[in-house]
């Protein structure tokens, strides 16, 4: 065998390692993706048993982000001391508990004590999942290992509707009785099976080089370095992150303050990112479909299939970006997702125009009702392709090193901000008005489009070492 078999070999097996590493850290977006949808079957009987109004049950169902948005923001700062592996078993600890917690609520405030929980370890993993993937992965798949946190994510969204599904179905409604327990609180019960899974993956995996060469674990370093790259690349690897860690010791560490509005330029292009990634309406979708596809007509069991079919939908498209972002670049695939937003959401807010009111319902005449279904599921596949993965693919390899855990978590924090705001708005705003509610989402799918275009650096094929991402001016670009 030549030696460029055996390398190419060796490359082989070493890509295929780290890829079950990032496989084992994005169990994380799992928690995320089913901790984000398993409300949506449940949130009518929720309302139901505990005699919510609309605003209220608008709070139930937001308020694990308050806890995801606190979590996100402190997972930086808390894996930089304690290690990224250390904390990802923590924010497993922290769900398991909501889980069983949110099974057994007996009131409105005792659930939404144990959703805050639980939005905490869910927005903890958010930012150390990504943050690790990018810390052990070869930047020639960087992306395409990275995008795994949304599979991870929409596979969590389709776990929990079709565990709510199953439940809903099998009692004949989601306050119907299983086992002696409503199905509703079943399907939170569920989600003590992949706490329990991501708690044993995290204290499985290697800590990340780089946070060991930070805290002077050279040894350690470099055997977690060996069981990644080849054994002829691990001291020119090593001292590559250490070459950036001394610069960034010379520098103000860990700072992202800066001149514009109290940060630094590219954490600003983070935040916005992020935040729109949400403010298109995504998790309406997955937070209230079963809801939504009741209100303009669909009976309950064909609400709860049509999202769960939505569900299958979003994990098929996330290969997409698995399989182009290393290819095609970010941006491009930004630019794609953007336009296709706009447009299904223009359609789907002129479908909503349509609606007729039967029996004091909002009912879809004609074909109107499949044009809306078909429009919802092509924004779902725009931003399942696009937007979906690669605003954490960006977020995790965006920053300076020096600034990376800190500036992850302020984007993560802002991304599950605005998911609240999303989120606890639209009860109010459907109730208003559905075609006014999509055009808002659809303004921001076009507004997301420009800011792509004006503001977004592309970060395909460079090292995190080499990527010193800067502003200058009004303007972000990779040094």
């Amino acid at each position: 065998m030549s030696n460029t078999s055996t390398q190419h070999g060796e490359d082989r097996a070493f890509k295929g390692k780290v890829t079950l590493f990032a496989i084992a850290a994005a169990v994380g977006g799992f928690l995320f993706g089913f901790d984000s949808s398993v409300i949506n079957g449940a949130v009518d009987a929720i309302k139901g048993e505990f005699g919510l109004s609309e605003a209220a049950s608008g709070f139930a169902v937001a308020s694990a982000l308050i806890g995801c948005a606190f979590g996100a923001y402190f997972a930086g700062r808390l894996a930089d001391r304690w290690g990224r592996t250390r904390v990802m078993f923590w924010a497993a600890v922290l769900f398991f508990v909501s889980s069983i917690g949110s099974a057994f609520a007996f009131a409105t405030w005792d659930l939404v004590i144990w959703r805050l929980v639980g939005g905490l370890g869910i927005g903890t993993a958010s930012v150390i999942a990504p943050a690790y993937i990018s810390e052990v992965s070869p930047k020639a798949i960087r992306g395409r290992l990275a995008s795994f946190q949304q599979l991870a994510i929409t596979l969590g969204i389709f776990a929990a509707l079709l565990s709510d599904q199953i439940f809903a179905v099998t009692a004949g409604g989601a306050s119907e009785q299983v086992l002696g327990l409503a199905a509703w609180r079943w399907m939170f019960l569920v989600g003590v099976v992949p706490s329990v899974v991501y708690g044993v993956l995290a204290i499985t995996l290697p800590e990340s080089p780089r946070f060991l060469l930070s805290k002077g674990r050279t040894d350690d370093a470099r055997e977690v370095m060996g069981k990644i790259v080849p054994r002829d690349t691990v001291n020119t690897s090593l001292e590559e992150i250490q070459d950036g860690i001394k610069k960034e010791t010379n520098e103000k560490k860990g700072s992202i303050r800066g001149n514009r509005f109290g940060l630094q330029p590219i954490v600003w292009v983070g935040i916005i990112l992020a935040v729109l990634q949400q403010f298109v309406g995504i998790n309406v979708i997955f937070y209230y479909s079963t809801t939504l596809w009741q209100a303009v007509g669909f009976k309950e069991s064909d609400s709860f299939l049509i999202s769960t079919i939505t569900s299958v939908v979003n994990v098929a498209v996330t290969f997409i970006a698995i399989f182009t972002v290393d290819k095609l670049g970010r941006k491009p695939l930004l630019v794609a997702g953007s336009s296709g937003m706009f447009v299904s959401l223009t359609m789907v807010a002129i479908a909503f125009s349509q609606a007729t009111i039967v029996d004091g319902a909002p009912s879809l005449p004609g074909s109107w009702g499949i044009i809306a279904l078909i429009f919802a599921n092509l924004f779902v596949v725009s931003f399942g392709a696009t937007w979906g993965p690669l605003m954490w693919v960006l977020l995790g390899e965006m920053f300076p090193n020096r600034i990376r855990a800190t500036a992850l978590g302020v984007g993560s924090a802002a991304n599950w901000i605005a998911n609240f705001l999303v989120t606890i708005s639209f009860p109010v705003l459907s109730g208003f008005n559905l075609t006014v509610t999509y055009g808002i989402y659809a303004l921001f799918a076009l507004l997301s489009l420009f800011f792509v275009i004006a503001k977004i650096p592309e970060t395909k094929g460079r090292s995190l070492e080499e990527m010193g991402i800067t502003a200058e001016g009004d303007t972000v670009s990779a040094e």
